[in-house]
């Protein structure tokens, strides 16, 4: 059995939901506390065994390749002056083994994800999304992974969500569950209407796919949005080899929307050493202020 090694993190998106912040400024870029939201994504792939990370770019996203690659000044400059702390978070992000590549046209996830044919080649792979940051005490890209070793088949996580909102995303018609959390499924709907949505179990933004993938991406036609779907893709897929779904039962942060990285600003920020104190008693007096 070939064992995954590879991921792929779509990184081309404009970013049209932060404007005016991602005018200038990568998405991915944006930090929760101090950390850019990438580089969670990154240190998840890393902890589940991944060890070759594609990430596809376009306009304007040059900032994450200087994110991750080292800066012989700054390191000297903290190291001359004993910041032997701030170095280590520095040297954090380099030593990996990164590779990037630009999609020309922002045709959709399903286009993006199809600039990794080469990289990827004939062998497993994940796709992670940048706009979601997943906790759990076994990252879920590793549960992908795991599960992949035991069923050899595709498989995507999906979470419940709001039956109101399930335009937002892809649902899956699950067929049966084969074991707690895993399910088989008839077919994958991209972003339909709650009248339209057979569960309310949604693709969240990890995807463990075959390299077969990419034979029906070259031959994907546009869908919603006038994009090429992943989701769409996926179905197609299902329909010759079959595909599970992955209930994902951990924290969700949805970084891609406004609200939800406030909410993980606000969270991670609780925990992190240098602001906890200060932030808790902020949002205390806060507290009482809204009373």
């Amino acid at each position: 059995m070939t064992v995954v090694r590879k991921a792929v993190i779509p990184a081309a998106g404009l970013g049209t939901r932060f404007l005016p912040a991602t005018k200038a400024i990568a998405k991915e870029m944006l930090p929760i506390v101090d950390k850019p939201t990438i580089q969670f994504i990154v240190e998840e792939a890393l902890a589940s065994g991944i060890e070759d990370i594609l990430i596809v770019t376009g306009k304007g996203k040059r900032p994450i390749e200087d994110h991750f690659d080292s800066n012989f000044e700054l390191e000297q400059n903290l190291a001359s002056k004993g910041k032997t702390e701030l170095l280590k978070v520095v040297e954090e992000t380099t030593g990996i083994n990164l590779h990037f590549i630009r999609q020309k046209h922002p045709l959709g996830l399903g286009h993006a994800v199809l600039q990794a044919k080469a990289f990827v080649g004939d062998e497993p792979f994940v796709v992670m999304l940048g706009d979601d940051i997943m906790e759990d005490k076994v990252p879920l890209t590793k549960q992908l992974i795991d599960s992949y070793d035991q069923t050899t088949a595709s498989t995507l996580a999906v979470m419940k969500v709001p039956h109101k909102e399930t335009g937002k995303y892809g649902i899956i018609d699950p067929e049966a569950e084969v074991r707690n959390g895993l399910y088989s499924v008839k077919r994958f709907v991209e972003k339909p209407k709650p009248a339209q949505a057979p569960s309310d179990l949604a693709i969240i933004g990890r995807y463990l796919l075959r390299p077969e993938i990419f034979e029906i991406l070259e031959n994907q036609q546009p869908g919603a949005g006038g994009e090429i779907q992943l989701t769409d893709a996926i179905d197609q897929l299902n329909k010759i080899q079959r595909v599970f779904a992955h209930e994902f039962k951990g924290k969700r942060y949805d970084v891609g929307d406004k609200l939800g990285m406030l909410e993980a600003n606000i969270e991670f920020g609780l925990r992190h050493p240098d602001t906890k104190n200060g932030l808790k008693a902020y949002l205390q007096n806060l507290a009482k202020t809204l009373d």
